[in-house]
């Protein structure tokens, strides 16, 4: 088994990290094991052998409420790479109102900056905030009363008062300069250690900031940006006007403190290296999760005229997936390498309804099992976020131990599977509606448990749902 790298996880060791989030899909997670083990071996190749290899798309099938989302963004999560999460029915064909497709390439690149610049605020911020307490101890010892700070400073009596007189008036005003500066020194220190003992976290100051001037050219008239684009162009123009460039504030030291902090940490990071970093990472290892693309595809591969949703959006994705450069207001970005994932319940059509050309573009395709009653005893208690752990952790700030028993968690997972059979399959999504319904009670009431143990077993769960579950009609609206 090939070891893991500082870049990449192995096949085998990807699946083991998605089986702690995710319940069952084998085949769904070798194949994103595999996509995103061949990114890491494509990062290993020579430049020009590089550039030839394309990632494999891939096309997950399968009802609502399996996993399909998860998967990808967990997989996204893992790798740190750009993700983005699209439904393939906000899209209109070029020519209509609506939003283009490309649109999906400048969010996933907005995506990436705001990732890596926390990335960067991490490593900057230390030094970011001690500058922006240095800002606020000049602004607090011309505004803090002086025997305030004095006093809490501890300061030590002047030792100019103990010197003798002095002849040469030079000499006079040499030293009456040397004392005022040993005091404003003095009590600089005073204010910097009241701040640092947190006691003037409430004190009102007046701050100026920086205006939040956009980055790049004001605006960009190319016409594949988008009008919403133009508008926040022109938003970024105005901003950079000569009379907005300063703005003043008073708040309290604590929140002086956050905002000026943002702006010091906002003149360490280089813009133009954040854009570049950005663009290379969109470019090598963005991810697009397509959801909703059955939902574009016409029924039988026949269309009865133009479909501005429709068949139009897929012929505008072709050049997105297949590889294109795409103009955003930071530059040109590639999609070449941006791995896709496409997503359907295919209730109604089949990925053969889709057109020939971006069937083309998804050649690995994987059909995900519909969840059975084991499968949804073992989402309530397997997973690191399961829904139990979630409740528990919630209720355990009340004061509130919960239990769930092994029959409790067998009832709420029949009930779950027996609901999605008999009202509308929606997966393991239902799984939440019927823990809510279970915990309404003790979740409006957990003040009074405070330093109780609650159990929910069998008998608990059936006392809370059993005269919905067995009205139908009840079923259809509350559960």
């Amino acid at each position: 088994m090939m070891e893991k790298t500082q870049d990449g996880l192995t096949p085998r060791q990807v699946v083991a990290e998605l089986d702690r989030h995710i319940v069952g899909q084998a085949k769904a997670k070798r194949a994103m094991a595999v996509a995103l083990r061949n990114r890491y071996r494509r990062q290993q190749l020579p430049a020009e052998a590089r550039d030839e290899i394309t990632p494999r798309n891939i096309l997950m099938i399968g009802p609502t409420g399996v996993g399909k989302t998860e998967v990808a963004r967990r997989l996204a999560k893992l790798c740190g790479a750009p993700f983005i999460k699209v439904e393939a029915t906000k899209f209109t064909e070029v020519g209509y109102v609506g939003r283009d497709v490309e649109s999906i390439v400048r969010d996933l690149l907005e995506s990436a900056m705001a990732m890596i610049h926390d990335e960067k605020m991490g490593v900057i911020r230390e030094k970011a905030e001690s500058l922006a307490n240095e800002r606020i101890i000049s602004l607090l010892v011309t505004t803090l009363p002086a025997r305030g700070a004095a006093e809490a400073g501890q300061a030590a009596p002047d030792s100019d008062d103990e010197e003798g007189a002095v002849v040469e008036l030079a000499a006079k005003r040499g030293t009456r300069v040397r004392g005022e500066t040993t005091r404003a020194r003095r009590r600089r220190r005073a204010v910097a250690k009241m701040l640092a003992d947190q006691k003037l976290e409430e004190q009102i100051i007046e701050i100026e900031l920086e205006s939040e001037d956009g980055y790049g050219p004001a605006i960009e008239f190319t016409t594949s940006v988008s009008a919403e684009e133009i508008g926040d162009a022109f938003q970024e123009f105005l901003a950079q006007l000569p009379l907005a460039r300063k703005r003043t504030r008073k708040v309290a030291v604590r929140e002086a403190r956050r905002l000026l902090t943002q702006e010091e940490a906002a003149k360490l990071i280089d813009f133009d290296e954040l854009v570049e970093e950005a663009t290379s990472r969109v470019e090598g290892s963005g991810i697009v999760f397509l959801d909703e693309i059955d939902k574009i595809a016409s029924r039988g591969g026949e269309g009865s005229g133009p479909d501005v949703s429709g068949e139009g959006v897929q012929r505008d994705l072709l050049p997105i997936v297949e590889g294109s450069t795409v103009a955003t207001r930071y530059g040109p970005v590639k999609t070449d390498h941006i791995l896709f994932i496409a997503a359907g319940a295919f209730h109604r059509v089949k990925p053969s309804d889709l057109i020939p050309e971006l069937q083309g573009r998804f050649p690995i395709r994987v059909e995900l099992d519909r969840l059975t009653l084991a499968d949804y005893q073992r989402i309530l208690s397997e997973p690191d976020n399961a829904l139990t752990r979630q409740y528990q952790s919630l209720l355990k700030m009340e004061g509130v131990a919960l239990e769930f028993s092994l029959d409790g968690l067998q009832e709420i997972a029949r009930m779950t599977y027996e609901t999605n059979e008999r009202v509308e399959n929606i997966g393991a999504r239902r799984l939440a509606t019927i823990m809510e319904r279970v915990l309404e009670d003790l979740n409006f009431d957990a003040a009074d448990h405070a330093g109780q143990t609650v159990l929910i077993d069998a008998a608990y769960v059936r006392a809370r749902l059993a005269d919905v579950v067995a009205d139908d009609e009840l079923s259809k609206f509350i559960l």
